[in-house]
């Protein structure tokens, strides 16, 4: 009996692992996609009169960020959650240092390259400014919610969470896209203000949708991996080996 308890220990402990280690794997691999595609190609989302309303190819995949951080948090507690947003810093410089090391390196002319690398060099010095403050509030609010409502309304977490951390995600990458990177696709002659204030509310309307659909997607999730890697969202992962 003690070894069939103990075999079922090591495989529920494996499941963890393996689940946790999806989630980290597509919130990193995410990131670094969005920081090289960045500020490519902005898409057009609709037009409003004279205005139109777009957002950079960088900002499409950007929700699915949240949405791993937000299960980290719900499944295996703030520690792990913050682990992992530290680690996505880290990858950042290492994307940034390969991208600097390409460049300097001799080799042939590859104009695509230098200019993919100006744009993202610009665009993660944003990011991560942005992304280190819109991540851990993230964290934190995702947390508060939690222990405001002892655990209940996951929607309102999840939700809470998310539009809080987009917004100050959002005005801050936008801001430092153009007064520090200069990158913005901004109109001359026209009054920079508006324009900017439309890159910020185009970006927060799309994340804030995304934000409202993912909502059933997160609940089936939770239930489904709370059983399956028999934890509760309560408590979070807490094992002989990691301690939240």
């Amino acid at each position: 009996m003690a070894e069939f308890w103990e075999a079922s220990n090591k495989e529920i402990a494996k499941r963890r692992e393996r689940v946790f280690l999806i989630l980290a794997g597509i919130f990193l691999g995410t990131l670094a996609m969005l920081n090289i595609l960045g500020i490519s190609r902005f898409i057009n989302l609709f037009t409003i009169g004279e205005t139109t309303y777009s957002v950079a190819v960088g900002v499409l995949p950007y929700p699915v960020t949240f949405l791993c951080t937000d299960l980290i948090s719900e499944l295996y507690g703030k520690k792990r959650a913050q682990f992992v947003v530290w680690v996505g810093v880290i990858l950042n410089f290492w994307v940034v240092f390969i991208l600097w090391l390409g460049g300097v390196l001799p080799g042939s002319d590859a104009p695509e390259f230098f200019y993919i690398r100006s744009l993202t060099f610009g665009a993660v010095t944003a990011s991560m400014i942005a992304y280190i403050t819109a991540q851990f509030t993230d964290v934190y609010m995702f947390h508060f919610w939690k222990r405001l409502t002892k655990g209940k309304h996951l929607w309102l977490r999840n939700n809470g969470s998310t539009l809080v951390s987009q917004m100050v995600d959002t005005v801050a990458v936008i801001l430092i896209t153009h007064y520090f990177a200069g990158a913005l696709p901004v109109e001359e002659g026209r009054p920079i203000i508006p324009q900017l204030l439309t890159f910020i509310g185009s970006g927060y309307v799309f994340k804030l949708v995304v934000a409202l659909l993912d909502t059933g997607p997160v609940y089936l999730a939770v239930h489904y991996l709370s059983n399956y890697l028999e934890l509760d969202p309560m408590e979070g992962y807490n094992d002989v080996n990691v301690t939240n």
